[in-house]
């Protein structure tokens, strides 16, 4: 159902759900209905599904050997390994890609002494995927087999001229192919029509940790020789914003527990620099870690993570993090102003009204950071949005999308006018002549005019469950810590809360952003919390009866620890 108020800007939907299914949990669980809805809504239909998502057990992995060409590319790297052949392991420039990389290239790096390397496109003068550049250096560097992650599925013509040049290529990709896959010797991708392994959405660093959980089955090693590097496998699935379901969601659960309890040097030394004394969760992946990882391929060279990574000398690893910070503070003030001077030229722009989608062109962006751009010209103009700039004489750039609009399909139909592009529902990248940029506008607009929906065009907010607020306790917070790692497919849950009033007057604007809230209900049950960026909603909260949108989440402080919750939105009761 969707429930309409007099804030016309964002939609408020009550997620359905099966309720025989809620009952049936609630019988079986002994637990809050309102618990029973959300594992609902998450899949969850009996004891045992609850039974295994709220106690994960790395035992409920899949046999890595379902997954098609996995005993070839083993069989490939084992006579490798034999023959003392040249390896190269070869990733994208982002998180997922580099953390891919890290992960193969230290286990083949404990269990082969035999010549091997890593190597990562630069951003700007290779651009993403396999690069030509790449393949020559592999061969005059006599390179005999090619270990690709998180990318190479779309490769076809540079991984056909490497096997001309006698060079294996093994592809560890998780990104869609097109109908045509390259000539690789194996692909390792679950996505490919004919793949019969059990979960599809594995992140690159997932099918890298699948690739050398094959590789230790095959060698008769224990299966902590790869468990290990189940920090690098959930900093990729936060990262790449993948699904939290299935295998994700037990790789994450165990990667996150490594992290807070053995993590390797360098994400423990960025959780330091960074100043983050709690226990890291998937927010911190994607908010505090990633973009320092992601950093040195937006401002200089992404090879510097795979060596932060890899690294075991406290000394080099903080000059590296150093350098990673340094690198996101230059992305962040790269960033602003680019944000800022997009926002200008939209603001001046007298057609923005009348337009279903954004496309900026710009030659001197800077190509390292036009993607975060997008996110936030969605923030302020909420339509699908594409951001690009020029390198090496081409227009390349990142497209970002609102909610259920499939942006990838998108671009697809434009194909005509592309050299190049990849990526998925809410995020791709593209490349084509200077030339054809006005035609891409005008082609991209008309293509999203005739196929997004009304309610497309409208911010949503998915709400989980409809609570009092005397239900917000400690025993039901602790229920709900219990779904953690929080992520797509498995949101941290939104609840709904009507007929709430300002408690005495307590509640205020800080620093005219933000709203803090000090709510009660006729029931007597009170709350604190706070709403970044909903300043603008005081009054509604100041002058009468209002219901609330919120997370709940614990505040420590002083030593203190309690409830409050995170402010989602609010709006005049309806």
């Amino acid at each position: 159902m969707t429930i309409t108020g007099t804030r016309p800007d964002k939609r408020w939907t009550l997620k359905p759900v099966d309720e025989t299914i809620v009952s049936g949990l609630a019988e079986a669980l002994k637990i809050n209905p309102s618990i029973c809805r959300i594992l609902a809504l998450r899949g969850i239909t009996d004891y045992e599904n609850a039974k295994l998502f709220f106690r994960p057990e790395l035992s409920q992995l899949h046999d890595p050997f379902l997954m098609k060409g996995m005993r070839k590319a083993v069989d490939r790297i084992s006579e490798a390994m034999e023959w003392h052949e040249r390896i190269m392991v070869y990733g994208d420039y982002d998180v997922d890609g580099t953390t891919a990389v890290a992960l193969v290239y230290s286990y083949l790096r404990k269990n082969y002494n035999g010549e091997l390397s890593y190597y990562i496109p630069h951003r700007y003068r290779e651009g993403y995927g396999i690069s030509r550049a790449g393949i020559e250096h592999a061969h005059a560097n006599g390179y005999t087999l090619l270990i690709t992650l998180d990318c190479g599925i779309k490769s076809v013509e540079h991984i056909t001229y490497a096997q001309s040049l006698g060079i294996d290529v093994i592809v560890c990709d998780h990104h869609l192919p097109d109908e045509h896959i390259p000539p690789a010797f194996a692909i390792l991708n679950p996505k490919q029509k004919d793949c019969k392994y059990p979960y599809k959405e594995l992140s690159g660093a997932g099918i890298g940790f699948k690739l050398v959980s094959a590789l230790a089955i095959h060698l008769k090693q224990p299966m902590e020789t790869v468990y290990q590097y189940l920090d690098l496998v959930a900093t990729s699935i936060a990262a790449d914003i993948v699904p939290i379901d299935g295998e994700n969601r037990i790789l994450a659960y165990y990667g996150i527990r490594r992290i807070n309890e053995q993590p390797c040097l360098a994400i423990a030394t960025l959780k330091e620099l960074s100043s983050v004394t709690r226990a890291l969760t998937i927010p911190d992946l994607v908010f505090v870690i990633g973009p320092r990882v992601n950093a040195a391929g937006r401002m200089d060279d992404a090879r510097k993570a795979v060596e932060f990574f890899i690294e075991t000398d406290p000394e080099k690893i903080l000059t590296l993090a150093a350098a990673l910070h340094s690198d996101n503070d230059d992305r962040k003030e790269v960033d602003k102003s680019i944000t800022e001077e997009a926002l200008g030229i939209l603001n001046n722009d007298p057609l923005i009204a009348t337009r279903k989608s954004t496309v900026l062109y710009r030659p001197h962006w800077h190509k390292g950071v036009v993607g975060i751009v997008a996110s936030r010209l969605i923030d302020h103009y909420y339509r699908p949005t594409i951001v690009l700039t020029a390198a090496n004489g081409k227009a390349t750039g990142s497209a970002r999308s609102v909610s259920g609009f499939n942006i990838y399909e998108a671009i697809h139909e434009c194909r005509d006018l592309l050299e190049n592009y990849g990526g998925h529902f809410y995020a791709a990248g593209m490349t084509m002549s200077e030339d054809n940029v006005d035609a891409f506008i005008a082609k991209f607009e008309s293509i999203v005019a005739a196929t997004i929906t009304e309610d497309q065009k409208v911010p949503e907010i998915e709400i989980d469950a409809e609570i009092p607020l005397s239900l917000v306790k400690q025993t039901f917070y602790n229920l709900l810590k219990q779904m953690e790692p929080f992520g797509p497919a498995n949101m941290k849950p939104v609840f709904l809360t009507r007929g709430l009033r300002d408690h005495h007057g307590s509640s205020a604007k800080i620093k005219e952003m933000h709203l803090r809230v000090v709510a009660f209900q006729e029931n007597g049950a009170i709350i604190e919390g706070i709403g970044f960026g909903l300043g603008d909603k005081y009054e509604i909260v100041r002058d009468g009866v209002f219901d609330m949108l919120y997370n709940i989440e614990e505040n420590e402080h002083n030593g203190t620890t309690k409830l409050q919750v995170k402010v989602v939105d609010v709006r005049t009761a309806t």
